[in-house]
């Protein structure tokens, strides 16, 4: 890439317009109001109290720092960090100031005649203000700082992912691009018209496995990618490779990670079918079932050859590409039952991932 990076943007904020950042604030405004009253010294009752009355007034300094943040959302997101944190800054010490004298005039003023009601405003003026405003900046500094931080660890763990998924889309072992060219180089003479075939299929198939844009394939494409691969490991295999697909019901516009199904096919064909004189078949069953989809790869195991060495670079990739993509619902399991290897991929699909 010779293409300079981007300036740096403060996309790191949440969203201050979303309901869950209601109860975001309510949590941070009530622990900070606990910590702040716990500092004080008072009896057991003035405690509840103190704590009642600070926890008030706080929640009015959350929510109106919050409707402010949210009107200017658009702004702060076209903001370099520094630029944006300074801003969000600004507006949370400017509210909490606002509001501060607000509450200050109320209790200075005459409207609340009761001695215990005008107890529950402050005395001191500025003491009052300098100090939530520094508390306000501490708290706000803090959220901030957590905020870029979970940020650039999610995107250092997308990035990451990325690059292993590039290393996958162009990595195919080097065994099958040799055994294929003399499949082809053999048919050339025998059959010329399935080596042109041949060819086709693997021109498709590096051109899938190559491409850089496209991270997120339908599931049919991901189908159609694995059952090229298939056609050109028949040709190798021949009678000793049979590839079984039921998969009837699986939803084909369901969105998964590019090289999700045809690294499991090689690695079944690799490690259970080649050192199998009699060969073998792989099953690839699909379900969907209670918003979830589910892929088997099965392949039988070797009786008496040597395990073939693996990194299993493919399927934590698989596993991992699928928890970014779907989070905890996504699972991928993997391990020998009785006299087979299954894989089980498991992955939601509601109408709206159809278009995502």
């Amino acid at each position: 890439m010779t293409e300079p990076a981007p300036p740096q943007r403060s996309h790191y904020l949440p969203d201050f317009c979303a309901g869950h950042m209601v109860l975001a604030i309510v949590l941070i405004v009530e622990l900070t109001a606990l910590v702040v009253t716990l500092a004080r010294d008072a009896s057991a009752v003035a405690f509840w109290t103190d704590l009642a009355r600070t926890s008030l007034f706080l929640i009015w300094i959350g929510l109106a720092g919050q409707a402010a943040l949210c009107l200017v959302r658009r702004r702060l997101e076209t903001l370099p960090v520094g630029a944006g944190a300074a801003a969000v800054l600004g507006i949370v010490c400017g509210t909490v100031l606002l509001v501060s004298e607000v509450a200050y005039r109320i209790g200075a003023s005459g409207l609340l005649s009761g001695g215990e009601m005008k107890s529950l405003f402050p005395r001191e003026h500025f003491a009052f203000i300098g100090r939530n405003v520094a508390i306000a900046f501490i708290v706000t500094a803090l959220a901030l700082r957590y905020f870029f931080v979970t940020h650039e660890w999610r995107r250092n763990i997308e990035m990451q992912s990325r690059a292993r998924v590039h290393a996958l889309q162009a990595r195919i072992r080097p065994h099958f691009l040799f055994n294929s060219m003399n499949t082809i180089a053999a048919l050339t003479r025998s059959n010329p018209a399935r080596a042109e075939e041949a060819v086709q299929d693997l021109a498709d198939l590096f051109r899938a496995s190559l491409a850089e844009k496209r991270d997120q394939i339908t599931l049919a494409e991901e189908i159609e990618i694995a059952r090229t691969y298939e056609r050109i490991e028949l040709l190798r295999l021949g009678g000793r490779l049979k590839v079984e697909w039921r998969i009837a019901s699986v939803p084909q516009g369901a969105i998964v990670p590019s090289l999700m199904i045809q690294p499991l096919l090689e690695n079944a064909i690799y490690h259970g079918i080649e050192p199998r004189s009699s060969g073998g078949t792989v099953t690839v069953t699909g379900e969907h079932a209670n918003g979830l989809v589910t892929i088997v790869v099965r392949n039988p195991v070797p009786e008496r050859a040597a395990p073939r060495d693996g990194n299993r670079v493919a399927l934590a990739n698989i596993r991992e590409r699928l928890a970014l993509m779907y989070g905890a619902r996504a699972a991928v399991k993997a391990g020998r039952f009785d006299d087979e290897y299954i894989v089980t991929l498991r992955f939601p699909h509601e109408a709206e991932n159809a278009h995502r």
